[in-house]
């Protein structure tokens, strides 16, 4: 089959074996790949996946289940799925347990599909994680990426004030179309716009992708009781910490990373995931990102197209 290769920190197309789908397994025919940050990283040797898993980058597809391994259960030969993966979705075909598959949302097509579990997962994870409540308010930053054109909509469906940064007034605005409540340029002093957005209050949640470069100014942006929950280390691994500042407003700083979770709990995660957001989906209250895509050849363009900052919405490779 083909895959898409990682030589010298560099992709170029390649060639492997078909993976044969193992117990409790499905195999799925790619359609698309979503690309996402944690691709870059693993690119780049920062992020090497969990023990026993394929070395092929790619972390989410869409396509048809094409073969069941003993005792896997709820599909079919022919039926169409997106699936989240720990690893090998640059390649024609990827095995996956079948419960982190689940069916596209009705109405959304393969290619545009293959970008949102992976977010969706994240998203309604992180926020359960922190108890992202009605009427609170919570702070996202890079609204205009993947994850927070997802997080910005569905914050809001939970009822929640939305705070989000970006870095152009395009961005901005379409973070704002989305349904952000206040989006601030990440160019200024963000930190002293939010304390003064919440009349020096704070805010209780903060999800965040850049982990060590916003960390003290994350704490201080939060209100007494509030959560912290690092998802990215864009801006680097080690950050200092005031103690005082969080012990004095009782809260909370955790990280977390699907990737590494056990299978049960993806499973339960995806399946939550179609039971309670792809309704939302459906129902246009959560709409998919603009997607961007590009042959599954050109996967070196499509990751300087992340890298470079200037994408909106997903980026997804198309075999």
């Amino acid at each position: 089959m083909k895959i898409i290769d990682v030589q010298d920190g560099a992709l170029v197309p390649g060639a492997a074996e078909t993976p044969e789908p193992g117990l409790g397994e499905i195999r799925v025919k790619v359609v698309a790949a979503g690309v996402n940050r944690a691709d870059v990283l693993q690119r780049k040797g920062f992020y090497p996946p969990p023990p026993g898993i394929s070395e092929v980058i790619g972390l989410e597809v869409s396509g048809t289940v094409d073969s069941l391994g003993p005792e896997a259960e709820g599909w079919a030969v022919g039926e169409e799925c997106v699936a989240l993966l720990a690893g090998g979705g640059y390649a024609e075909y990827a095995v996956v347990p079948a419960g982190q598959a689940v069916p596209p949302p009705k109405g959304v097509d393969l290619v545009t599909s293959a970008g949102l579990l992976e977010v969706a997962a994240t998203v309604m994870s992180n926020f359960s994680h922190a108890r992202l409540a009605s009427g609170e308010t919570v702070l996202l930053h890079g609204g205009a990426g993947g994850i927070g054109t997802f997080a910005i909509q569905y914050a809001k469906a939970l009822g929640a004030r939305v705070i989000t940064t970006a870095g152009t007034p395009e961005k901005l605005a379409f973070c704002r179309e989305l349904g952000a409540d206040e989006a601030v340029d990440y160019h200024d002093d963000w930190a002293a716009r939010v304390n003064k957005l919440t009349g020096g209050r704070g805010v209780d949640v903060i999800l965040d992708i850049m982990g060590a470069k916003y960390l003290e100014a994350n704490v201080a942006s939060l209100a007494d009781d509030g959560r912290l929950v690092v998802i990215g280390l864009q801006g680097g691994r080690k950050g200092t910490l005031d103690l005082n500042r969080l012990l004095t407003k009782r809260a909370t700083v955790t990280a977390t990373s699907l990737r590494f979770r056990p299978v049960a709990g993806k499973v339960e995660i995806c399946q939550r995931v179609a039971r309670e957001i792809w309704p939302l989906v459906e129902s246009g209250a959560i709409k998919p990102a603009p997607t961007t895509t590009y042959p599954f050849d050109e996967a070196a363009a499509a990751h300087a197209q992340l890298e470079s900052g200037d994408n909106v919405g997903r980026i997804v490779l198309v075999l």
